[in-house]
């Protein structure tokens, strides 16, 4: 029976493996094969001619390399403030006593609700108020604090002993310092994770890069990719080159953090 229970669970990891990573692997071979029907019923698993020429092609055509140097921009100060305006906001909630902590923190968690096309006219106009329009800190200044990174970082402090933190206080440890040199490295698998989920959301967006920002030379990778899909419709080889390069760096970030992204996940669970 737990042979059988064992191949059952062997087989429904396969057949997920297959769903989420079989699209992926469709878009490399497609953008890799040199001839044949892109859209053939049952695809090949193979390409039976390899060639990078649709990789070279997109990168002389479309301005890929300034692209990827915007997203880069855009990603990295996103990601850095996400993950410091969420550790800052979740020690208070989660170690201090203050009046009204907890309704504020339910607050916060209230605003999940709201989709996020609700916000983009406030966000805009306040942008656009500001002088931030058409400006990369105006692409990522409205998402830096993250009611998702808020909670997680919350629930990685309460997971944190309270007798450790009364021994630093005991110690002379004020709280900033007490917040930066003893719980803030304690909790490192949570801001790993946090920061795998602020860069590919960064990397990711779409909708709002696309409404502040009116200069093609400052769009990010996902918007510029709409542009390639314009500029070689006919040619979806070239579309799924973009798109494999567009792909590589949030694969990279997760498979170099991924020993972090399930401790950072269960930490305070049960808090």
């Amino acid at each position: 029976m737990k042979q059988i229970k064992r191949l059952n669970r062997y087989f429904i990891l396969s057949g997920l493996t297959i769903l989420f990573a079989g699209p992926f692997y469709w878009l490399l071979i497609t953008s890799l094969s040199g001839n044949g029907n892109v859209f053939a019923f049952p695809p090949s698993l193979f390409p039976s001619h390899i060639t990078f020429r649709y990789y070279v092609e997109v990168w002389k055509t479309v301005p890929m390399a300034r692209f990827f140097l915007n997203t880069l921009w855009i990603v990295s100060w996103g990601t850095f403030l996400t993950v410091l305006i969420s550790a800052m906001a979740g020690y208070p909630l989660a170690r201090m006593d203050f009046k009204g902590r907890n309704i504020i923190f339910f607050l916060l968690l209230a605003t999940l609700m709201l989709p996020d096309e609700a916000l983009l006219l406030v966000n805009f106009l306040t942008c656009a108020k500001l002088g931030l329009t058409n400006t990369y800190l105006g692409v990522f200044i409205p998402s830096v604090a993250s009611v998702f990174g808020i909670f997680l970082m919350r629930q990685a402090f309460l997971s944190i002993p309270k007798e450790l933190e009364d021994a630093a206080l005991m110690d002379g440890c004020g709280p900033l310092t007490l917040w930066w040199k003893i719980l803030l490295p304690m909790v490192s698998p949570s801001l790993a994770t946090l920061a795998v989920f602020a860069f590919v959301g960064y990397w990711n967006s779409f909708l709002w890069p696309l409404i502040i920002l009116t200069n093609t030379k400052m769009y990010p990778l996902s918007v510029g990719l709409t542009w390639l899909s314009g500029t070689f419709s006919t040619n979806f080889r070239v579309v799924a080159a973009g798109s494999v390069l567009a792909m590589i760096p949030t694969l990279l970030i997760f498979l170099s953090l991924q020993k972090y992204f399930v401790k950072g996940i269960t930490s305070g669970m049960g808090k």
